[in-house]
């Protein structure tokens, strides 16, 4: 009995003080952090490559890069936009493209052969673009970039996605990914 009272005072002293957890047995499984949880669909940009591939029409195929206004030329059907689609609705805007008189139910698969550049700016050692790799996160990109510079707030970085001015406060972890054309800042600590 003098147990479950030892017990149940602790929880009131926990939430009293405002602590979520006074024993971490005691609060269950932890959230992600609501910015590192968003799941995103990638989205083409100017600079990535892309191999198209035509099944039975080999000519029709190859690999294209996506030029700085989104477009990407092919043969027979030319411009094709793929600046802001997904890999599957590009897919799907070749095919109809190409079932428009040319082909008879087209069928089109299309792959990212190479990302675009990110870019890490502010308190790391070597800040500047860098090539994405599949699986990026801050914690990789701020190795690319050297490591923090003595001055760095370690803490969080802001990131802007898909050209935007707007930047977002994100945990400098693991669970951060990083896009391809994300602009990564470290900021300065203040103390």
């Amino acid at each position: 009995m003098n147990l479950a009272r030892a017990f149940a005072a602790a929880i009131l002293l926990c939430a009293a003080f405002g602590l979520s957890t006074c024993a971490g047995a005691w609060d269950g499984p932890r959230q992600a952090p609501a910015a590192a949880a968003k799941e995103t669909t990638y989205h083409l940009g100017s600079g990535d490559k892309l191999r198209v591939i035509v099944y039975g029409e080999d000519d029709l195929g190859g690999e294209f890069e996506i030029d700085g206004t989104g477009l990407v030329r092919l043969p027979l059907i030319g411009q094709v936009q793929a600046g802001g689609l997904s890999v599957r609705q590009f897919e799907q805007e070749v095919k109809a493209k190409l079932d428009q008189g040319y082909l008879k139910d087209a069928r089109v698969s299309v792959e990212v052969t190479n990302y675009r550049p990110f870019y890490i700016i502010g308190e790391v050692n070597k800040p500047g673009e860098y090539p994405y790799v599949n699986g990026m996160n801050v914690i990789t990109a701020v190795a690319l970039a050297g490591g923090y510079t003595y001055r760095a707030n370690e803490s969080g970085v802001y990131l802007r996605r898909d050209g935007t001015g707007d930047e977002e406060s994100v945990p400098a972890d693991p669970t951060t990914k990083i896009n391809p054309g994300d602009i990564v800042r470290v900021p300065e600590r203040f103390f």
